[in-house]
């Protein structure tokens, strides 16, 4: 059946309140801010900085939270992941003294600000996001999913550094796949790895979206509910495993090992060759 792009995105901003909270609960909770991350280069501190930096960039568009971007990206385009990696670096240091000491009700406030501020908008309005290239957009839909997704995330990485409990559930992986997955997938793509290059993929997530993923020329489209066509290589996977697989959370060979992600069609060894097209900052 096909998807209401409408109801979806407010199940995912649903899904996102229920994040956050969860998330603030968890800052709160962390007996020691200085702790190391899942992160290795991070401390529990940092990971809840950068997520208080996430909400604010996603939503400086539609607040008065004006963002210097000249200050904080390179001043070329640069590759992705050297845009993301200064975005990053700059992110954890937006947050400090009484307000790190207070990083949970920091991202409480954000997050809240960010729903407030994009509430009742058309999941087709536009968000601007320099950082992942000069005057770079995506819908607000994908980017209310991209904030779901550094939350899910990044919660584990603060959970696995405070020795306390996180759950990613599959109905919150599916949304972040089924409405971030082709943006993020189009943006991470390596044109130059991928020139030449002629590839059609089958993903089925178990209880969530059926996506065809084509690569052709250095280019890529990632189509839901997509019409019949021959594919190389039909990946069938569960969604909580895949988003972690997919943030490097996860070893693939686990994954595989424990029957969660499964490649087969006529020619299933290429779901690696796709995995190496990708940046993954």
């Amino acid at each position: 059946m096909t998807f209401d792009p409408v109801v979806e995105h407010e199940k995912t901003r649903a899904a996102l309140r229920a994040a956050a909270a969860r998330l603030v609960r968890l800052l709160r909770e962390a007996p020691d801010l200085h702790a190391a991350s899942g992160l290795p280069a991070w401390t529990v501190g940092d990971v809840g900085a950068h997520l208080a930096s996430v909400f604010l960039a996603y939503g400086a568009g539609f607040t008065d939270d004006a963002v210097e971007w000249g200050h904080v990206l390179p001043p070329q385009e640069g590759t992705l992941t050297e845009r993301i990696a200064a975005l990053n670096a700059h992110s954890v240091g937006l947050v400090t003294g009484a307000e790190r000491a207070r990083i949970g009700d920091v991202v409480a406030e954000r997050g809240e600000t960010f729903l407030r501020a994009t509430e009742g908008l058309d999941p087709e309005t536009l968000v601007a996001t320099p950082w992942y290239g000069p005057q770079r957009t995506v819908t607000l839909a994908a980017a209310t999913a991209m904030v779901l997704s550094e939350s899910l995330v990044h919660g584990l990485d603060i959970a696995r550094g405070a020795g306390l409990p996180w759950r990613i559930g599959p109905d919150e992986a599916c949304l972040v796949l089924g409405q971030a997955m082709p943006t993020m997938m189009r943006l991470a793509l390596d044109p130059e790895k991928a020139r030449g290059v002629s590839m059609a993929f089958d993903l089925a997530v178990k209880g969530g979206p059926r996506l065809a993923i084509v690569v052709a020329d250095g280019t890529v489209t990632v189509t839901r509910d997509a019409p019949p066509r021959v594919y190389d290589c039909r990946l069938t996977v569960s969604p909580t495993a895949f988003l972690l697989v997919s943030f490097r959370r996860t070893p693939m060979w686990q994954a595989i090992a424990r029957g969660r992600m499964r490649a087969g069609g006529r020619r299933p060894w290429r779901a690696l060759r796709l995995a190496g097209l990708l940046a993954n900052p």
